[in-house]
C-alpha cells in the first residue's frame, strides 16, 4: 500500500558537531517549556495578581526537572519495567527515547506542590495557569514525535494516510498530528476561553480539572488510531497503556471541577 501522502522524512538531528547532536526532539522540550513559561508570565499579570512574574521565570527549572525526571521514571515503571530492571544502565539513555506524557505530568505536579509551598502562593490558582500553558509543550512535543517517525498509528486507507520508516510498508495514520492538533491546539484554545472569563478564572481548579479531563479524553481518542506498543499490545477489554492511564486522570480532572467553588 502506498501513502497518499509522503511522510516528509526529516532527519531527527538538525545538526551535528562531533559527537554532539542537537536533536529536534530535544528542541521541542526547550521551546515547548520556554513558551509555556512565558505564557505563564502573562497569566500572572490578570487581575488579581496571584503570583509575581519572576515566580513564572523561576519555575522554569522546576518544571524542567518534573518533566525530564517525572516523565523518564514514568515511560521505565509503566512501559518498560521488565526491560530496564534486568538493564539498569539504560535508563540513563535519554537519547534514545522513552518519556511518558503521564508520569511527566506528576513529576510537574510534585514539582508545582513543592514550589508553591515554598513561594506561599495559591496552588490551585497556579495550577490553573499552569494547565493554560502546558498545552503548547505537549503541541511541540506530538510534532516532535512526527519528525521521528515514532509513536506511529494503526494501518488505514484513508487517504492522508502516510508510510513511516521503521514502520513497515503499509501506511498508517499520522496519529502524533492528531494529537499535536487535540492535545495540543484544541486543549490550548479551551483552556485558555475558561481562563479569560472571570466567573470561571475566580473558582480556583477548575481550569486545571478542565486541562485534566480534556487531555484524558483526547489522548484516549486519539489512542484508538496509533499503534499500541509492540512490547505491551492491546491490555484489558482491548484499550492501551495510555488509556488505561487516562482513566484516573479523568477521574482527577473531573473532580476538580466539581470541588471548585467561587473564591471569596
Amino acid at each position: 500500500m502506498l501513502a497518499a501522502i509522503s511522510y516528509p522524512n526529516i532527519d531527527p538531528i538538525i545538526f551535528q558537531i562531533g559527537p554532539v547532536a542537537i536533536r529536534w526532539y530535544a528542541l521541542a522540550y526547550i521551546v515547548g517549556l520556554m513558551l509555556g513559561i512565558w505564557h505563564l508570565r502573562r497569566l500572572s499579570r490578570t487581575i488579581p495578581a496571584f503570583m509575581k512574574e519572576i515566580d513564572a521565570d523561576d519555575f522554569l527549572t522546576w518544571a524542567t526537572l518534573g518533566v525530564i525526571l517525572g516523565g523518564r521514571l514514568g515511560y521505565i515503571l509503566f512501559y518498560k519495567f521488565g526491560f530496564y530492571l534486568e538493564n539498569p544502565m539504560y535508563m540513563l539513555y535519554v537519547w534514545q527515547g522513552g518519556m511518558s506524557f503521564h508520569g511527566g505530568f506528576l513529576g510537574v505536579v510534585i514539582a508545582g506542590i513543592l514550589f508553591t509551598r515554598k513561594r506561599n502562593i495559591d496552588p490551585f490558582r497556579f495550577a490553573d495557569a499552569l494547565a493554560c500553558a502546558a498545552p503548547i509543550g505537549l503541541f511541540f512535543g506530538r510534532i516532535a514525535n512526527f519528525i521521528n517517525g515514532e509513536l506511529v498509528g494503526r494501518v488505514t486507507d484513508v487517504p492522508w494516510a502516510m508510510v513511516f520508516p521503521n514502520a513497515g510498508p503499509l501506511a498508517r495514520h499520522p496519529s502524533q498530528l492528531y494529537e499535536a492538533t487535540l492535545e495540543g491546539a484544541a486543549l490550548f484554545i479551551v483552556v485558555n476561553l475558561m481562563w479569560r472569563r472571570e466567573t470561571f478564572r475566580n473558582r480556583p481548579g477548575a481550569t486545571t480539572g478542565v486541562f485534566i479531563a480534556g487531555y484524558a479524553l483526547a489522548r484516549s481518542s486519539v489512542e484508538m488510531f496509533r499503534q499500541p506498543d509492540a512490547h505491551l499490545g492491546f491490555l484489558l477489554f482491548g484499550s492501551t497503556m495510555g488509556q488505561l492511564l487516562s482513566v484516573p486522570m479523568f477521574l482527577a480532572g473531573a473532580y476538580l471541577i466539581f470541588r471548585a467553588k467561587p473564591a471569596k
